[in-house]
């Protein structure tokens, strides 16, 4: 016999005691026939042992009769009730595979177990007791080649393992009547195993014949799609951009006309969007009409995603779009949409030959708040997107009369701004955050103030967003940020300080680190401090925005998203970020002991940072009437009016010398 042929031939002896990895399908399924048997398998185990422990006291040491039985008794039992609690959790292939190999294992070492504590009871007591040690051994492993017959290999391992030395003990016995038994045992497990083998092609065979019939009904389920695609196609056809593949020009027009008259006869609202690519010619112009072409489908694509049933997109020509937004909306839902949209346009597309970014104006307009047409609705739509590439590029603009006079003091305020001698014009203010069960001042959030020479006091709501568009926010914050902790060093040493980042400051680890570096140069603890962020700052770039305040959290330094609640996916960001606090937005606080709404809102959310080990602090607090919900909800930190409005930095510490004072606010 040549060397090749032996070698093949261990190959497929080794291969049947091995659990096959060459069918996903099939491991899956073996696996979940084999999990059902496994703790009929305990149990045969468990019984047998303790039957045959029962026979041998009084007779075998205690060791083999008590301690080793009771133990694996109890290893019996707890192993069957972990498989029967898991019995419906839903595995992988690749789990599944790792679960069988296990148990291949396992099995082997329990067969070598029980043979080894069977042969040791066999020199104990009459013929009786012996003849049950035999017994014992053919009828476990004639069970346990029945309980895993589906998992070949543990089969025929188990079969190897304890026939083997049994027919050895028995020949050695020298009676005829174990020299019978032994042979026994033998030839039947010799015909169960040809059962098992049998039984196991039958089982390959039945799940790959299921395989082929699932392909095939796959198979004509997608004829019977693409069938529909294609009579669908051909009424899409005449209203579709055939690059984007979203509604054309002459679609929206249609549509809106039909949209408006809806909206007139119902006294319902509509809205119109138009947008417009900032940054699309340059794309064209440095990378090629090809890579123009990939930016349009990519934003066709994620302005796709954010459409509804209320929300339908179309491709007017070029690099413009245009939304057409009905049921009932206000102006603040049409703001968030656009701020949404814009968020969307303005992530990085890749164009295989590199990275670009474009971002997108918006300009909307709302009936019945203007348009006596739906044409006249559209141009005052395009005259916003108009002021919004002028004025607020990357922005929303929604036409109307406040949002003409807000344009025109957006313009003041920035050229103001760009003016400015920030470093004397900017100030701080700071508003007290309370702990509920003491009364006490716990920490601080510093707020920034700016008074103009030339238009006076500006509200941060206004000054803010326009200094992040101009760049200026980032040398701002570093700037507050260094007052700030001058400040926070006078204060004892059981006081926070709360600190709001811009977006900006976040989006490369080098904007952090000198943040980093202003908080390590202070000689102010960086666990004092509680940086604020928004989901706004993480939005943009979530992957950036997260390393950024990992390596604020590495200073030791505290996160909390503020004004939880308002923003778009709030419970992704909490989940994903190493936040330590989250701030409830006041919105759900104000006239909480009326509107039952918001007293469910924000018991949910405590119940969360509870069950997420998150601090929370609730905003916006104004009368006594919220205090008393939101200590009955069992808040833990407060802020507001309630208390006190932001002060100068000098006054901050009146909190501290007189200790009675936020008590007899309370």
């Amino acid at each position: 016999m040549s060397r090749d042929t032996l070698r093949t031939g261990f190959e497929r002896a080794f291969a049947l005691f091995t659990v096959p990895n060459d069918n996903p399908e099939l491991t899956l399924a073996q696996f979940k026939a084999f999990s059902k048997q496994v703790p009929l398998l305990y149990f045969i185990l468990a019984t047998n042992m303790v039957s045959l422990s029962v026979t041998h006291q009084g007779i075998a040491p205690d060791y083999l009769v008590i301690y080793l039985p009771g133990f694996f008794t109890l290893i019996c039992t707890v192993r069957a009730i972990a498989w029967l609690t898991r019995r419906n959790v839903e595995q992988t292939p690749a789990q599944a595979y790792r679960k069988l190999r296990a148990t291949n294992v396992l099995a082997g070492i329990l067969a070598i177990y029980f043979t080894g504590w069977a042969l040791a009871l066999f020199p104990y007591g009459s013929a009786y007791q012996q003849a049950h040690v035999a017994f014992f051994m053919a009828i476990t492993v004639i069970g346990c080649i029945f309980c895993l017959m589906h998992l070949r290999s543990a089969a025929l391992l188990v079969t190897a393992l304890v026939n083997i030395p049994l027919f050895v003990a028995m020949c050695m016995s020298g009676e005829p009547t174990f020299i019978a038994t032994g042979v026994n045992v033998v030839l039947v497990s010799g015909a169960m195993v040809m059962i098992l083998l049998t039984h196991y092609s039958d089982f390959r065979q039945l799940n790959e014949s299921r395989q082929v019939l699932i392909t095939q009904q796959d198979a004509l389920h997608e004829q019977n799609r693409a069938m529909q695609v294609l009579s669908d196609e051909n009424l899409r056809l005449a209203n579709l951009d055939s690059l984007t593949l979203l509604a054309n020009r002459r679609s929206f027009f249609q549509m809106l006309e039909t949209e408006f008259a809806r909206a007139t006869s119902s006294n319902q609202t509509l809205a119109v969007g138009v947008i417009d690519l900032d940054g699309f010619k340059p794309v064209n112009d440095m990378f090629g009409h090809s890579a123009g072409d990939k930016v349009l489908i990519e934003v066709s694509n994620r302005l796709t995603q954010i459409a509804d049933e209320n929300l339908s997109v179309y491709r007017l020509g070029g690099d413009e779009f245009g939304l057409l937004v009905k049921g009932p909306i206000t102006e603040r839902h049409i703001q968030s949409l656009g701020l949404n949209v814009c968020d969307a346009i303005a992530q990085r597309i890749n164009i295989g030959s590199g990275i670009v970014q474009v971002t997108g104006s918006v300009g909307f307009a709302i009936y019945p708040d203007v348009g006596v047409t739906g044409l006249e609705l559209y141009e005052r739509a395009d005259y916003a997107l108009y002021n919004a590439k002028k004025h607020q590029r990357a922005g929303v603009v929604i036409f109307n009369a406040v949002q003409a006079n807000e344009l025109t003091r957006q313009k003041i305020v920035e050229e103001a701004l760009i003016a400015a001698d920030l470093a004397k014009e900017l100030s701080l203010v700071f508003q007290p955050i309370v702990c509920m069960t003491s009364r006490r001042c716990i920490g601080f959030e510093a707020l920034a103030r700016w008074e103009s020479p030339l238009i006076g006091q500006v509200s941060p709501a206004e000054f803010i967003p326009i200094a992040e568009h101009n760049g200026r926010i980032a040398m701002m914050t570093r700037l507050l940020l260094e007052r700030s902790l001058k400040v926070a060093k006078d204060w004892p040493p059981g006081v926070f300080l709360s600190f709001n980042l811009s977006p900006h400051d976040l989006t490369s680890s080098e904007s952090t680190l000198k943040i980093a570096a202003i908080v390590l140069a202070s000689d102010f603890d960086p666990r004092r401090i509680n940086f604020e962020i928004t989901e706004t700052a993480v939005m943009h770039d979530f992957e950036q925005a997260n390393a950024s305040i990992q390596i604020l959290r590495d200073l030791g330094s505290g996160i909390a998203l503020d004004d939880f609640g308002t923003g778009y996916s709030s419970l992704s960001h909490v989940h994903k970020l190493p936040l330590t606090k989250i701030k409830i937005d006041g919105s759900f606080v104000r006239d909480i002991h009326k509107h039952q709404s918001s007293f469910k809102i924000v018991k949910s959310v405590l119940a969360l940072c509870a069950e997420m080990d998150l601090k929370a602090i609730v905003e916006g607090v104004e009368t006594e009437e919220e205090l008393q919900i939101l200590e009955s909800l069992g808040v833990e930190a407060v802020q507001g009016f309630y208390f006190s409005r932001p002060q100068k930095a000098e006054e901050t510490l009146a909190w501290f010398a007189d200790r009675g004072r936020l008590l007899a606010a309370s």
